[in-house]
């Protein structure tokens, strides 16, 4: 039987790194076993997590590096097609999106340090 994955913390950034409302940390991942890549940023104070991964067409979302809200920088907004997702829970509000919702990462902030917690589906790019 293989061993279970990994899920231990992943120190991903310092939380002075992560602005409010600023650009996003965005990092690399393996979900489902093919590259991806994944971002936090912070909103209303506390950190968000979520795969970088558009739920209308499965492409990345920033307009320019680590660039994911839009103007008045209350939705994160898909770059190609216009899809917005409330930041707080990643649920679609507006554009072709339908009732989707950004895939979540589990995410922390303590000790001044941003972790992320890989999942069974999310693992880490490369491995320590």
């Amino acid at each position: 039987m293989p061993e279970p994955a990994d899920e231990s913390p992943r120190p991903l950034c310092a939380s002075t790194d992560l602005a409010e409302r600023g650009r996003a940390f965005v990092f690399d991942v393996i979900h489902w076993r093919h590259p991806a890549r994944a971002f936090v940023l912070r909103f209303e104070g506390r950190v968000v997590a979520y795969l970088n991964q558009c739920v209308h067409v499965p492409t990345e979302m920033d307009w320019q590096p680590g660039e994911f809200l839009d103007d008045s920088k209350n939705y994160i907004l898909c770059s190609i097609h216009g899809a917005a997702y409330a930041p707080a829970d990643g649920h679609c509000v507006g554009g072709p999106c339908g009732r989707g919702r950004l895939t979540p990462l589990r995410v922390e902030e303590r000790d001044g340090q941003v972790y992320w917690y890989p999942s069974r589906d999310i693992r880490p790019a490369f491995e320590d």
